[in-house]
């Protein structure tokens, strides 16, 4: 018996399906606040001409809008997945990167195998140097839609392709508190306990008077029960990341976040071994290949990998690997519309050491109504969706937003 080559395309004979892909579009959303991220304006924070601040706190850029980019994959049979990647600056630059490069790559290859494409894709601009930053975005937003696509058609959820679902549901801890002063963030984390939650964090670049003096007024209002852990934005050198988490760890710090610059690797190895709780982070890194020094170098005892930007082949991986180096997972949560934070709840939940889900409740609530499908997060805990693929689908309330 002969067996019919698969159809070649630009990626050879990756697959095996006789579906193919036909076409990729990418939608812009952007949806207005009221307060920007991280709260209201501190003194120095303007708004420039194209909508973004920079907070002084960290020195990082802030649109004052949410905004994400959509992507939607459809087949040569008509199924269709979506996907979706972190954002919020210079939305244009990963569409761009989507249009002009990987969907006429991708247009005409299987639809079975996207984690073979994703690599696939992943090669095409190594030698360029482009394996991270705006490219890496775009290739989280294909690969979540190729993982939703195969999902669909074989009826089940991402998480089974993964290997199968540990938990329905994940517990969440409740990021930022984006009120003016202390005493209202202090209101304003009593309230989520009051709701459920378990756990708070703060961040320290809107903390006016300090990180050690917000943990002491959030520890006071909140009691002794419920976890605390502080952001602290890549703000400190590893010296002064040390000395300031160890007068914190007197109030019960959970773990700190970010201390020092994300590219001082032997700097995060410095605090690690100099302080008394676990060490987390890993939102801005794309690839295992930028986690595994970091883990070789036990710079990790809280890996958070962003679904944004890894997309589900990478965000497994890490993963997996943080299993094999002892660390525990508890994902980040960036701004976007829900699809990614689907992918990101479909893939947490095959996951071991998993035990925390970031929950950006000012992201979150602000779009209920974008998604169907039974995703939700109430009293402390996420629900993982339980339809095929990620379970969820934009809604023509989230598509009215595209720019």
């Amino acid at each position: 018996m002969t067996v019919p080559a698969p159809e070649a395309g630009a990626l050879g004979t990756v697959g095996h399906s006789g579906d193919r892909i036909a076409r990729l579009e990418c939608f812009v959303i952007e949806v207005p606040r009221e307060t920007p991220y991280l709260g209201p304006l501190r003194a120095g924070e303007a708004v420039n001409r194209r909508g973004y601040l920079v907070r002084r706190g960290n020195r990082t850029l802030y649109p004052t809008s949410d905004r994400s980019v959509l992507l939607r994959v459809t087949s040569r049979d008509g199924a269709v997945g979506w996907g979706e990647t972190y954002g919020i600056v210079a939305p244009r630059a990963v569409v761009e990167i989507v249009e002009d490069v990987l969907a006429p790559v991708l247009e005409g290859a299987p639809v079975d195998a996207p984690a073979a494409l994703h690599d696939a894709l992943y090669d095409l601009m190594r030698v360029r140097g482009f394996f991270g930053g705006f490219y890496g975005d775009a290739l989280a937003a294909v690969d979540i839609a190729l993982w939703d696509l195969l999902g669909r058609r074989l009826g089940v959820p991402v998480s089974a392709l993964l290997g199968g679902r540990r938990q329905a549901t994940v517990p969440a801890y409740v990021s930022g508190l984006p009120a003016a002063t202390l005493e209202a963030r202090c209101d304003l984390a009593r309230d989520w306990v009051g709701r459920g939650f378990r756990a708070v964090k703060f961040a320290a670049a809107v903390a006016d008077d300090g990180a050690e003096a917000e943990i002491a007024a959030l520890r006071r209002a909140l009691g002794e029960g419920p976890e605390i852990m502080a952001d602290l934005h890549w703000r400190h050198t590893a010296p002064e990341a040390i000395r300031l988490i160890r007068r914190m760890e007197a109030h019960r710090l959970s773990f700190a976040e970010a201390p020092c610059a994300p590219e001082d690797i032997e700097g995060q190895a410095l605090v690690a071994r100099g302080i008394g709780v676990p060490l987390a982070l890993g939102e801005e890194l794309r690839t295992v290949h930028e986690w595994l020094p970091r883990f070789e170098r036990r710079c990790v005892g809280v890996a958070q990998p962003e679904m944004g930007r890894t997309g589900i082949t990478e965000f497994h991986r890490i993963g997996v690997l943080a299993q094999g180096f002892g660390a525990t997972v508890a994902p980040h949560a960036s701004i976007g519309v829900g699809i990614f934070l689907a992918a990101s709840l479909q893939a947490a939940s095959t996951l071991d050491r998993l035990t925390w889900h970031e929950y950006q409740h000012s992201v979150f609530d602000a779009k209920r109504g974008f998604l169907d499908g039974d995703m939700d997060c109430a009293a402390g805990f996420y629900t993982v969706p339980t339809g095929p693929g990620l379970g969820v689908a934009p809604t023509a309330e989230a598509l009215r937003h595209a720019a």
